[in-house]
């Protein structure tokens, strides 16, 4: 773990490299995801087929192996502990419940002289989720995917999510039936990026999609912008924590094991103006490190893109966090609030000493798929709005062209498009 101080002669060559955590090399796996996008549009189903046995290790015997039954989620619904299942509908319900709170309205506006102007805001028609597998499965990414969706109103959902050697994880489709979602597919990678963004025989194609996944997942998705809408560019998971001396370092510690432990890739960092704590902090860090199950990961990401910074002081602290801008982002001191109006860029900001980024994970109710690598600065999370898209909309009454046309027609034809110019002129008195 990097532990520095800003008063060293060498942080800032030390901070710059923490800038660049999130950096992929997409240059690197564009000419691999390039061909597998193109082998989807050329050979829809055979493609995904035989990407499937080549990555995921298993066969699909026909073109309905690829889909999951609606059966096969409903038995994987009843099967689930009761505890559990209440705890899923609880996360299910205070989600719903935010995203409620974002879906933006249509407007419209009426000048004197009778014009109309306005918004109208519609969902798209369908809309393409990806659900990471692989190292572990994550029925709450699908909770934070389709309930934005369904709240804005998308009436055709596809998902899809990887099944290595075919086995589908039972609390992902019992989430699929909680969801009350039907066209769920068993594909993953960028292969299932370029199947819902052309479409195969099995698979439609769909106007956005939405969701985390590797290098490849993020390199098929900007690749296929522009062909449909995506969310973001989202790469290793992270998290930042802005303390003071009043914050507990057991817990400090913990909670940037909770980001550590999701992959090798992740970035844990603490700044804090506060030596002593820094140094519990980092101590707390080994001893929990051996406690837990995804020790080996969790240590990796720890020792490689780990860090702890100390500052003079906490406005300090704020400025180097604004500049990373974090996915997650803590303020463990008393006064949280107070520091609110300074902090610029972070995907999700968690307040106080009693609010640790997991919560935010499984239950608070804002989404989980956050802006990572320093995208807060420019991207936002996951919400209603990635679902929805505006039109313009223009009346103009008689009085209204009469009172405005002269200057439209001068424009138009200091630009030089006649055409432009008469449309607006034949119309005026």
């Amino acid at each position: 773990m990097i532990f520095i101080d800003t008063n060293d002669k060498d942080f800032k060559s030390s901070f710059e490299e923490l800038l660049l955590r999130g950096k992929m090399d997409i240059d690197e796996v564009s000419s691999i995801v390039g061909n597998l996008l193109y082998e989807i549009k050329s050979d829809k189903n055979e493609a995904l087929k035989k990407h499937i046995e080549k990555f995921d290790n298993w066969i699909p015997s026909s073109d309905e192996d690829l889909k999951i039954s609606k059966d096969a989620m409903i038995r994987a619904y009843e099967k689930i502990d009761i505890k559990l299942k209440s705890a899923l509908h609880l996360a299910y319900d205070r989600i719903k419940s935010y995203h409620e709170k974002q879906k933006p309205k249509s407007w419209f506006d009426t000048e004197e002289n009778g014009t109309i102007l306005g918004q109208k805001v519609t969902p798209v028609d369908s809309a393409g989720l990806y659900i990471p597998g692989g190292k572990a499965a994550y029925p709450s990414s699908l909770l934070m995917n389709v309930i934005p969706a369904q709240v804005a109103g998308v009436k055709n959902i596809v998902i899809c999510t990887p099944t290595p050697q075919n086995e589908v994880n039972e609390l992902l489709l019992a989430a699929c039936h909680l969801c009350g979602v039907s066209e769920v597919y068993k594909v993953g990678g960028a292969s299932a990026i370029g199947a819902m963004a052309y479409g195969t025989q099995s698979i439609p194609k769909v106007d956005v999609i939405t969701g985390p996944g590797n290098i490849f997942v993020a390199t098929a998705k900007k690749m296929v912008y522009g062909d449909v809408n995506i969310d973001m560019i989202a790469g290793p998971s992270e998290i930042g924590i802005l303390a003071d001396d009043s914050a507990n370092p057991l817990h400090l510690a913990i909670d940037l094991l909770s980001q550590a432990e999701h992959d090798e890739m992740a970035s844990s960092i603490l700044i804090t103006p506060c030596k002593k704590l820094a140094d519990e902090v980092a101590i707390e860090i080994q001893n929990w490190l051996k406690k837990l199950p995804r020790e080996e990961i969790a240590r990796k990401s720890i020792e490689d893109r780990g860090a702890i910074i100390v500052t003079k002081d906490m406005d300090e602290a704020i400025d180097l966090m604004n500049e990373i801008a974090p996915e997650h982002l803590e303020v463990a001191t008393d006064n949280a609030f107070e520091f609110l109006p300074l902090i610029k860029h972070a995907g999700a900001i968690f307040l106080g000493h009693n609010t640790p980024e997991a919560i935010g994970d499984y239950i608070a109710g804002p989404n989980h798929t956050l802006p990572t690598g320093g995208t807060a600065k420019f991207f936002s999370p996951l919400g209603v709005e990635n679902f929805m898209k505006k039109t313009s909309i223009i009346s103009f009454s008689k009085k209204g062209i009469d009172e405005v046309g002269e200057e439209c027609a001068l424009i138009a034809n200091t630009e030089g498009l006649t055409a432009h110019e008469q449309s607006v002129r034949v119309r005026l008195s």
